[in-house]
């Protein structure tokens, strides 16, 4: 990741453009499901969902926040990969190690259980299960 430390500032016109974008892709989603309800052909629905997300899209492109958002997810992608993914067998073998742990938690909670009931209803309050 780069370590550059750029502060920009968000004119109104900006603010503007996202907001509208926003109400961009609403209206989409809402064009989708009123036309769906409408017995309209799903192509046509569809359609409608697309073209507000797409020019969603298309004003956040010209704006500075999603010019900077476009930026860290291509940044985001670039570090997914260089990730090192273990192998089938180190994945089976660290599942194990993890069930393993959770039953012998699960023991041991159940042990500590059992003898604060002994403790508590038996000794102290005299009260016989």
């Amino acid at each position: 990741m780069s370590n550059q430390s750029v502060q920009t500032v968000s004119t109104s016109n900006d603010k503007f453009k996202v907001a509208l974008a926003v109400v961009a892709t609403i209206a989409g989603v809402v064009g989708f499901f009123y036309l769906k309800g409408q017995n309209k052909p799903a192509l046509v629905a569809a359609g409608a969902l697309l073209a507000g997300l797409v020019f969603a899209v298309l004003l956040l492109w010209t704006s500075t926040t999603g010019r900077d958002f476009l930026s860290f997810a291509k940044e985001s992608v670039r570090e997914t990969k260089k990730v090192v993914w273990p192998t089938r067998r180190e994945a089976t073998q660290i599942t194990g190690i993890v069930f393993a742990f959770v039953v012998v938690t699960a023991i041991f909670l159940w042990g500590t259980d059992k003898v604060l009931e002994f403790l508590l209803y038996d000794v102290v309050l005299g009260w016989k299960n």
